[in-house]
């Protein structure tokens, strides 16, 4: 009897024990893991019928059967072969092989294993306990995302940052509900040497992007934010290598101490709410609680060890919330997993790049001046095309139609024609408010005092509509030159042509000169 045969007899066997123990179909199938209809498919076999069935699934014909000697001479020869990998083999050499599901390739992988005894290999690394570092020496951070159920019974998803001094074993931990940057990954930092009262030596993580930008050869380059306040602090830095949580072990525990012990089942109220909460069970269970390795209080524990950290001074975290992205050909910025569209054009070749600043669940994109070009709803999916319709259309044949009319006023002037798409040139983001604006200064000033002030932008090479209403008020209205079909004259009264007449008395000199100061 095969193992396989073993485990569907006990099954068996456990079927009809509960049923005699007086529990329902559905019970049993929810024990077990089982539907209704096989729990009564089974609870109506007798033991020779069940025998009868376990027989006929022997000996059912296996699709796959025909390509049983090539997985196992596969198996034997490479005994850690996984079955998605045998999948990709089979369908390689055998260029018929039917279209099955990876489910069908998995069973009858594991059936041929059984079948000749080919065990699956596991590569395992050898552990030893590490001994306990010295008080005040080190702390291991790591982050973590959980979602909770708010009162309305809808979903909402926290980060949370945690530290914990890997001597004492004392724990601290804080929420927000955005992913953590380096701005806020610093001020959880400044929170957790606040609660132990001092600094670590030296601090282990994980190699996460909010504290790494790249890996050179070997080489880790930090954020520069991060990288600025690791040496203002003067700790040391460890990351650990990539997909090892076992090098940082105690901070992995912790995480899903928190997980398991304090997230779950709990009520999101509001992220104020959460984060006392977090607070009061820490100094209620978590740092109080004997634990299990050290057999010890962390609480007690870190009553000795705070005195063997650095002397904690708060510092004023100055990082830049403007962080630089590079703006890709198709006039989008990846941003956590997603890309996020920008105006049409604001990709003006290699090099070009934006802005960003995030606020709460907003992202906010700023051109190179911080001047801002839109915002988005941060989006907490992967992958997604987060999009304004907005930018995808190609506004320029409006604003040459409106060139061409403003053109028109001056009878096609090609002076005025060849100026406007200057400017169009010069400002294409705000080319539309020129335009507005020079329509303006048309309704003002006349067609002739306009004209004349184009043509001397054009010379000097000023293409500006703001500069050329300076130019009109500051040098042709100061030459008397106004248009006269904008004038209005009014008829003067008698009184008003006699004031008109009066002349002011008039000083000499000679009165001036006799003043005297004393």
């Amino acid at each position: 009897m095969t193992k396989n045969d073993l485990d569907n007899w006990m099954m068996y066997h456990e079927i009809h024990n509960l049923k005699r123990q007086g529990c329902s179909k559905s019970t049993i199938g929810q024990a077990l893991g089982l539907s209704y209809r096989t729990v009564r498919k089974y609870l109506n076999m007798s033991e020779d019928d069940y025998f009868r069935f376990l027989e006929s699934q022997n000996q059912r014909y296996k699709r796959l059967t025909p390509y049983e000697e090539f997985v196992r001479g596969k198996l034997e020869t490479f005994p850690v072969t996984r079955a998605a990998q045998m999948h990709d083999w089979l369908k390689e050499h055998y260029p018929d092989f039917p279209l099955v599901c990876p489910k069908t390739v998995f069973n009858f992988v594991l059936f041929v294993r059984q079948k000749y005894n080919i065990a699956q290999q596991y590569t395992s690394r050898d552990f030893f306990p590490v001994e306990e570092l010295a008080y005040g020496f080190q702390a291991q951070v790591d982050f973590g995302e959980y979602i909770l159920r708010t009162r309305s019974g809808s979903r909402k998803k926290v980060y949370f940052f945690s530290m914990v001094l890997s001597r004492s074993r004392q724990k601290f931990l804080c929420f927000q509900t955005q992913p953590f940057t380096a701005q806020t990954a610093v001020e959880a930092h400044e929170k957790a040497f606040a609660y132990f009262q001092g600094v670590p030596r030296q601090i282990v993580y994980d190699q996460d992007k909010v504290f790494l930008h790249d890996e050179n050869k070997g080489d880790l380059i930090l954020t520069k934010e991060f990288k600025a306040y690791a040496s203002l602090r003067g700790f040391l830095l460890h990351f650990c290598r990539k997909a090892d949580p076992q090098s940082k072990g105690k901070i992995e525990n912790v995480i899903r101490y928190i997980k398991q012990n304090f997230l779950y089942n709990r009520v999101f109220i509001d992220i104020e709410t959460l984060n006392d909460q977090g607070m009061s069970w820490l100094s209620r269970t978590a740092n109080v609680m004997v634990h299990h390795r050290t057999h010890k209080v962390p609480f007690s524990e870190w009553q000795m060890e705070k005195y063997h950290l650095k002397p904690f001074v708060p510092i004023a975290v100055n990082i830049d919330p403007y962080r630089t992205y590079n703006v890709l050909k198709d006039n989008t910025i990846r941003y956590r997993g997603n890309l996020y569209t920008l105006p049409k054009g604001t990709y003006q070749g290699k090099g070009t790049s934006v802005l960003i600043r995030t606020q709460e669940d907003m992202l906010h994109i700023y051109d190179k001046d911080k001047t801002l070009i839109l915002s988005y709803t941060i989006s907490l999916q992967k992958g997604e095309l987060v999009s304004n319709t907005d930018h995808k259309r190609d506004k320029s044949h409006k604003v040459l139609e409106l060139i061409e009319q403003l053109s028109g006023e001056f009878e096609q002037s090609p002076q005025v024609n060849r100026y406007l798409l200057k400017v169009r040139e010069s400002k294409p983001r705000y080319s539309r408010d020129h335009l507005s604006m020079f329509r303006k200064l048309l309704e003002e000033h006349g067609r002739d005092i306009l004209l004349e002030a184009v043509r001397y932008c054009l010379a000097n090479e000023i293409y500006s509509v703001s500069d050329l209403k300076s130019v009109i008020l500051n040098v042709f209205k100061n030459t008397g030159k106004e248009p006269t079909d904008h004038i209005k004259l009014l008829p003067s009264s008698k009184e008003s042509l006699e004031k008109a007449a009066i002349q002011p008395e008039k000083s000499k000199i000679d009165a001036y000169e006799k003043i005297t100061f004393n």
